[in-house]
């Protein structure tokens, strides 16, 4: 069984190009540079483009071209997490509409199609089936009074989705098989062959066990009945083009050379035929059998990390009783014990991979002021120590921001010269994202070294020195919970870290 989140992605990519509302054929530069921005991954400033996009179409009278920026629009908020924002942006789009008085029924229930289907999608990503089964609804009621055959296809498509997303595979297959056919019937054998090969290729790149056999087994069969047809279509010309051959060789009785010189061509080309089929046969056999073996490469790989990360934690829970019992004011005893309790970080936090950390609603200011004045006593002769945090709360897991902000504060404290500074700040950027950044004014890391700090294990070193993995452990953490942790390449009075979070 295809896990239901890769099918419901797979056929979004699939058939989100598949349909589209007439528009003009020269697009507006606001326009070309908001898909610009969002091809490029920038959804912040996508979004404000396709905003702007949507205002000017509007103002000219142009809807049919404005509403689809300003769905746009909506698909950047949520996909940044602004869900709210984005249903607020489809309802006022949808007031636009309503009052165009220059738009007819017709295409005011085209154009809230668009506004639905978009609704529909961002229910389907909040897990909210029922919420989306009811946009369908909508949507059905908008294509009848549309009556356009591009809005009726592209409903089959959501119906397709929406049945897979709520565990309806039967009738999700039955749907899509319904497309197949009227793709078929249309004899759009290349667009059949682009949509399969989508799908085996987007199923390699999600490393879907389920999803790559499935595609494999509905390519290869339809790959048959295709080439049963194509033939078919084929010997039908060819007989077509023997039929008007005999004919012109009944007119012509007396030319026998020239209907030889013609029965001869047509059984080469048809040999042509029959070879090029059995060479595309013989590479579509040869990719299967290689992406096979990638496939279970992958996989292997990945049991084997795993038994990795495994054996280093039993390995150091079982050194860890040993090393309590050594004396640790010895620095080489110290140094070990360290050493085995970052090991033992590292592996636990790679084994914890697959959980969702639990967030919990954390009083900033408080936090910020405990971790600084922890660290206070640590700091050199001279050394300012500043907090700038505003009393808010945001959603953290508080164990690993702790130990993040507090290792980058210890840090700062052993690198920082007397009379120096050093201050941990706290920012929103958005509803959703926001970032603690720890700086001092110590000496710079080099451009060169800037992510090889990040890496565990790159040098063998005396561990009386550090280990090394303090900062790698941090960055493991802040990936764990969804966020990085970066140095800014442009402050330059000291160093500068970042850790970019979002609830």
């Amino acid at each position: 069984m295809m896990n239901r989140k890769t099918i419901i992605l797979l056929l979004a990519l699939l058939f989100a190009g598949a349909f589209t509302f007439a528009q003009e054929s020269t697009k507006s530069s606001l326009q070309q540079k908001a898909e610009t921005e969002e091809a490029a991954g920038k959804t912040a400033s996508a979004h404000s483009l396709y905003m702007k996009a949507y205002s000017d179409y509007a103002g000219r009278g142009q809807m049919q071209q404005g509403v689809p920026c300003g769905v746009k629009a909506a698909t950047c908020l949520y996909t940044d997490g602004s869900y709210k924002e984005a249903f607020e942006w489809l309802r006022n789009i949808d007031q636009a509409i309503m009052a165009d008085k220059n738009l007819t029924d017709a295409a005011k229930s085209a154009l809230r199609y668009q506004t639905s289907r978009e609704r529909m999608k961002m229910y389907m990503r909040m897990h909210r089936s029922a919420n989306a089964g009811e946009q369908l609804g909508i949507m059905e009621g908008y294509a009848r009074a549309a009556a356009d055959d591009e809005v009726t296809a592209d409903l089959l498509y959501n119906k397709t989705i929406y049945s897979y997303a709520v565990g309806k595979t039967a009738q999700g297959n039955a749907l899509f098989q319904e497309m197949a056919e009227k793709m078929m019937a249309g004899k759009a054998y290349d667009k059949m062959e682009d949509a399969y090969q989508a799908v085996i290729t987007a199923g390699r790149n999600s490393g879907s066990t389920s999803m790559m056999d499935q595609a494999y087994k509905n390519y290869i069969a339809w790959k048959d009945s295709a080439s049963a047809m194509k033939h078919a279509d084929e010997v039908a010309q060819l007989k077509g083009q023997i039929d008007e051959g005999k004919a012109a060789i009944a007119e012509r009785d007396g030319k026998l050379s020239s209907r030889q010189a013609f029965i001869v061509t047509l059984l080469v080309a048809l040999a042509v035929l029959c070879g090029v089929l059995l060479l595309g046969a013989m590479v579509l056999l040869r990719y299967v059998r290689l992406t096979h073996k990638q496939k279970k490469t992958i996989r292997q790989a990945d049991e084997n990390n795993a038994l990795k990360a495994k054996f280093i934690s039993n390995l150091s829970a079982q050194l860890a009783p040993t090393l309590q019992q050594l004396d640790s004011h010895v620095p080489a005893v110290k140094a070990l014990q360290d050493f085995s309790s970052h090991i033992q970080m590292l592996s636990d936090i790679e084994l914890s991979a697959g959980e969702k950390p639990e967030l919990e609603e954390t009083p900033i200011q408080s936090l910020c002021e405990e971790l600084v004045e922890g660290v206070r006593s640590k700091t050199k002769p001279g050394v300012n120590l500043t907090a700038d945090v505003s009393k808010t709360s945001v959603p953290l897991y508080v164990p690993y921001v702790r130990h993040i902000l507090g290792h980058l504060l210890e840090n700062a404290a052993v690198f920082t010269p007397e009379g120096g500074h050093i201050s941990l700040s706290f920012k929103k950027r958005s509803p959703h994202k926001f970032q603690f950044l720890v700086q001092n004014t110590g000496e710079a890391i080099p451009e060169e070294k800037r992510e090889d700090i990040f890496k565990p294990f790159l040098e063998v070193r005396d561990l009386t020195q550090g280990d090394g993995l303090g900062l790698p452990i941090c960055r493991q953490m802040a990936t764990r919970m969804g966020g990085s942790l970066e140095i800014d390449p442009d402050f330059t009075r000291g160093v500068r870290f970042v850790l970019n979070l979002e609830a």
